[in-house]
């Protein structure tokens, strides 16, 4: 079938207009987008836009099946795109949250350099000994991984490891005051 005008002609005698299609069709998609979109609103809006589609290319539609077979298949594919969308919104929205909680949870008082010193090597401490030890070495004396590993009698490969560990272990102990760590550490 093809859309032409403000009718839909199929290949035999029968002619529908795309209000017939609307007044038909509307009911029935809106139900079956409300089973996945949840909200009447968005399943309103989602049907909408599939008229809107099809009324805007009319002229150059070519349905080689149903017309309903084929208005489900673009509300079908609507609410993929509906759902997907909220879906990223509800990750980033909880993201948020996240940072949200970190921002309220800052101790104002946490405002001086000695405060974020103390706090840092208060992390440091937590280390285990060698882990400790070796980011130590690299961080504050400089030292490099290959120095570091025949200083203390272990492969490169281990240092590494050790530091690794002590950075995602740091990296959890200070995740509620890295943004303003990195303030006072840039500024």
């Amino acid at each position: 079938m093809v859309l032409k005008g403000d009718t839909i002609l199929y290949t035999g005698d029968k002619q529908i207009r795309f209000d017939e299609i609307y007044v038909n069709n509307f009911y029935r998609l809106h139900r079956f987008a409300k089973e996945y979109v949840l909200f009447d609103e968005d399943a309103e809006n989602i049907v909408q836009d599939v008229f809107m589609t099809l009324w805007e290319k009319r002229d150059i539609l070519d349905v080689q099946l149903s017309i309903t077979t084929y208005l489900f298949s673009l509300v079908k594919n609507k609410c993929i795109d509906h759902i997907r969308r909220k879906a990223v919104a509800e990750e980033y929205k909880q993201e948020l949250n996240l940072k949200l909680k970190s921002l309220e949870d800052i101790n104002h008082a946490f405002a001086s350099q000695e405060d974020i010193e103390r706090f840092i090597t208060d992390a440091i401490s937590k280390l285990p000994d060698r882990c400790r030890e070796i980011f130590i070495k690299s961080r504050f004396e400089g030292k490099k991984y290959r120095e570091i590993a025949d200083e203390m009698n272990l492969s490169v490969n281990t240092v590494e490891n050790q530091m690794s560990i002590a950075l995602k272990k740091l990296r959890v102990e200070l995740k509620d005051f890295l943004p303003i760590l990195l303030f006072f550490i840039i500024s």
